[in-house]
């Protein structure tokens, strides 16, 4: 449905800040983006977007469209989604790679529910917190925290707002007490996550128009499985850095409890990526259609 791929980029493009982003995560020429916006903007009669060389900003008609046309976009890809589930299904063989603790956590029940409805679809899915190579391994596409360093991957965007949370668990807060600015957390036993020889142990805050603040903390315990420092932050053996999704069913339970509300925490959007726009599919879009409406539904998104 062109109406409904129009409204798609424009979202997408109101969240990038950027037409060229906009069309790489879909896999589209920026000319095909541009022509889009065109194309919604002479349908709805008013000018969505102030664009300049280096600049491209909502205007005040294009703010008051995009939260209308949000929820409306969503509830349009779920009824897709829907009808297709009546079809039979899709098949074909999916070689995912995941972090280890959102893919063990939170995709594989999801994955799971696709593979269901679709009887069809083979999975294969790595999970390993090593930054999987898409070009060299084996794999069709690689779910992944952070903004792309690599400009010639295309990125789907899953949950590009997406923060992390720093947490601990009640039991460490009442031996140690609970630090009320990150600068405290030089005094607090800190979970650490280690990529190669490098440990994380530099976190990043910031707060309001406040120069990003950088903490040097003390990593009392260290592992490159991201999913162990969730279970030692759960048995209260210190103070974690997470990636939201990572915590946020510990969150909602009360196993783990947020510090430093107050504070803005480092950026850490999901991205579905590939080596080339050769690589994404239909049953690969198809899939990541799904990924993004089931986050949508569970509806866990950083309060803080």
């Amino acid at each position: 449905m062109k109406a409904l791929q129009d409204l798609e980029i424009f979202v997408r493009t109101a969240d990038n800040a950027s037409l060229s982003a906009t069309a790489r995560g879909l896999g589209i020429t920026p000319a095909a983006a541009s022509a889009a916006i065109k194309r919604l903007e002479s349908e709805v009669g008013v000018q969505l977007f102030l664009r300049s060389t280096r600049h491209l900003r909502l205007t005040s008609e294009g703010e008051v469209f995009l939260a209308q046309c949000r929820p409306a976009l969503s509830a349009l890809q779920q009824a897709s989604l829907q009808l297709s589930s009546g079809r039979p299904g899709s098949r074909g063989q999916l070689k995912l790679a995941a972090p280890s603790d959102l893919g063990r956590n939170v995709l594989l029940p999801w994955l799971n529910e696709f593979q269901d409805a679709n009887p069809g679809v083979d999975i294969r899915l790595h999970l390993s917190d090593r930054l999987a190579n898409v070009y060299s391994e084996p794999i069709d596409a690689a779910f992944r925290y952070g903004h792309p360093a690599d400009s010639n991957l295309v990125a789907l965007p899953i949950a590009p707002q997406h923060r992390r949370v720093l947490c601990a668990a009640p039991s460490y807060l009442s031996r140690h007490g609970t630090p009320k600015t990150p600068d405290e957390l030089k005094n607090h036993d800190c979970l650490c996550f280690m990529l190669g020889e490098d440990v994380h142990d530099r976190w990043r805050f910031e707060r309001g128009g406040e120069p990003t603040m950088t903490v040097a903390v003390r990593a009392v315990n260290v592992s490159n499985d991201g999913d162990v420092v969730r279970r030692w932050a759960l048995l209260g053996k210190g103070i974690a850095y997470k990636a939201y999704f990572d915590v946020a069913n510990d969150l909602a339970k009360g196993y783990l409890l947020p510090l430093c509300q107050d504070w803005g925490f480092e950026a850490s959007p999901l991205y579905l990526l590939a080596a080339g726009r050769q690589q994404i599919t239909p049953l690969l879009r198809e899939l990541h259609q799904f990924i993004v409406q089931r986050i949508k539904a569970w509806g866990q998104a950083p309060s803080y």
